[in-house]
């Protein structure tokens, strides 16, 4: 059965390549497949899906194609191109022809989406959800359902680590991740690779600093003043971020003066073909550096380390910015016939084996070892979690705008390339944060 899906799925694949159906070149805007108004005259409803990860586009495309034969039911997949998703969702669920499903990053997004989205409480996927961490929750209604969870962190070379004569047990510190860094930075001609892979702070690649690494001042934040967001964040650790910022651009494969030029394919690129020991990024990244230098054997993944008080104690950062909602402006065909296309994604053994091929790992009770995927990347997740560490919790879902992080970013771009300095950081970090959160009370 197994063999068969991944067969069919694959042929629907290469189909749809030739039809030019690429997520880089799709268009959110274009006609959708199927004519969704006239099977909702019908009674039976339809599916549109706004998807928010480009990198499995064709996959859920393939997906949809096989549901829609095997019920009758049309599904259609439209994916927003990188860092558009807000943009393409005002856009899509203004038109007669809405999404019917489609995500949130958390309590912030589901904020901003909030006249749109419907109680799945009563609905049978959310009876599959492992536990309430991972829904959307307010008073008794449920809003929002996580269908991935993903882990991040520093991503290393276990072989290059050992030939600058190292283990990961080495590195169990801020303190001991910047004495194995600056030593490869030291011996780099002859060992004949670099620390970091570049920090790339281009569109493609600067989340991973922006969001993802700015998330660890965060969370040390919430946890010394145990709350789970703020309207105005304090930035007690801004001075461990410059830190752990200032060891990745200072020992990487390029100068800074670079970074606005480096891609996140050339940090995945330069992972993989084994010139730098460290990259920082999370399970879904596999499928970009497998294949290449890198055997996956060679392949596991450290916490970012940062100074931070405990952190002796810290594991991987681990959490979901992928939350499914339905939209309750939908009518009520096509919001029990997206309802029924959510379950059997994750109940029927069709779904559940190409959320598999997707490389997630899915927070439902059906989701047995047998479903997770073949990376090992997951495993170091497993791993780290089954040692009993805690868990770095995803708090940049708090970030109080897109623009917030975007002048993060500009901020740390002009740090780096030295023309500026980390007291704008420090104001686009803190005085921002504020006037971003002012800016949304006004607007509510």
């Amino acid at each position: 059965m197994k063999k068969h899906l991944a067969l069919l799925l694959a042929l629907i694949m290469v189909i749809a390549m030739f039809a030019g159906c690429s997520p880089e070149t799709a268009d959110p805007d274009a006609e959708l497949q199927g004519d969704g108004e006239s099977v909702d005259a019908n009674g039976d409803g339809y599916v549109y899906y706004l998807n928010f990860k480009p990198e499995q586009a064709e996959q859920w495309e393939a997906l949809a194609k096989v549901y829609t034969e095997e019920t009758g039911v049309q599904v259609d997949v439209v994916t927003a191109a990188s860092n558009t998703y807000d943009q393409t969702f005002k856009s899509e669920i203004a038109k007669k022809k809405a999404p019917t499903l489609f995500q949130v990053n958390g309590p912030v997004g589901l904020a901003d989406k909030h006249d749109y989205v419907y109680d799945l409480s009563g609905s049978a996927v959310y009876s599959e959800l492992k536990s309430d961490d991972f829904a959307l929750i307010e008073g008794d209604a449920v809003y929002g359902i996580a269908y991935v969870i993903e882990t991040y962190g520093l991503i290393y070379n276990k072989k290059l680590l050992a030939e600058a004569g190292y283990t990961a047990d080495d590195i169990k510190s801020f303190d001991d991740l910047k004495a194995v860094a600056e030593d490869i930075t030291a011996r780099r001609s002859e060992l004949g690779f670099s620390a970091f892979t570049s920090a790339g702070m281009d569109s493609s690649s600067d989340w991973r600093f922006k969001t993802h690494l700015a998330n660890l001042p965060i969370y040390y934040e919430y946890e010394a003043d145990g709350i789970g967001t703020t309207t105005e964040i304090k930035g007690t650790y801004l001075d461990n971020y410059k830190a752990i910022f200032d060891l990745y651009i200072n020992n990487s494969t390029c100068e800074p003066a670079m970074l606005s030029a480096k891609t996140g394919d050339d940090s995945a690129a330069e992972f993989a073909l084994g010139e730098a020991v460290f990259y920082q990024n999370g399970t879904w990244a596999y499928g970009q550096i497998t294949g290449y230098e890198v055997a996956d054997e060679d392949i596991g993944m450290l916490p970012i380390y940062i100074g931070a008080p405990g952190e002796e104690n810290q594991g991987l950062c681990t959490g979901t910015e992928n939350y499914w909602c339905v939209n309750k402006n939908a009518s009520e065909a096509s919001i029990k016939a997206t309802l029924d296309f959510m379950n059997w994604c994750v109940t029927s053994e069709t779904g559940k084996t190409a959320l598999k091929e997707m490389g997630f790992v899915c927070p439902f009770k059906g989701f047995t070892e047998e479903y997770l995927p073949e990376n090992p990347l997951i495993l170091a997740a497993n791993e780290d979690t089954a040692s009993g560490t805690t868990p770095v919790k995803w708090c940049f879902p708090s970030m109080p705008s897109e623009e917030w992080k975007n002048v993060l970013g500009s901020a740390l771009l002009e740090y780096a390339q030295g023309t500026g300095d980390w007291d704008a950081v420090k104001a686009a970090f803190v005085d921002n944060w504020a006037a971003e959160y002012a800016l949304k009370a006004e607007a509510e």
